[in-house]
């Protein structure tokens, strides 16, 4: 599967996509979750948590894995994906779509250009594989 050119990429595996208002949307790659498996749990934070940029954001199981992942961006929580309470799997589904953990309030913007676009993320992965 092809990433999706208009978000950006963490080394940790995390995907954002900016929206209007400072607001960003945050998930997991295609590559995490398929190196995860079927995803079986998420443990996302409470609306209106502040996040700091690198420091724990939620939690993801799956029968291989268990992973904490880390935030790509700091900011305060506005919404979470209700959904995957009852249907972690939306993860594995549609990962860049459905599948979406959180909303983030964006506190500092310019961390944004730390992140990776496409490209830079596809070469990532390669890089991490051989």
């Amino acid at each position: 599967m092809k990433n999706p050119s208009e978000l950006k990429y963490s080394r940790e595996h995390a995907w954002v996509k900016l929206g209007e208002n400072r607001t960003a949307t945050i998930g997991i790659t295609h590559h995490a979750q398929d190196s995860m498996g079927e995803i079986s749990y998420v443990e996302l934070p409470e609306i209106g948590k502040g996040i700091e940029k690198e420091q724990y954001l939620c939690s993801i199981s799956s029968a291989k894995a268990f992973v904490d992942l880390v935030s790509p961006i700091s900011g305060e929580v506005i919404a979470i994906n209700e959904n995957l309470e009852l249907k972690p799997t939306s993860i594995n589904e549609s990962p860049y779509g459905d599948g979406w953990l959180l909303k983030l309030n964006i506190s500092n913007p310019e961390e944004m250009d730390d992140l990776m676009d496409d490209k830079a993320y596809e070469a990532f992965v390669i890089s991490e594989t051989t």
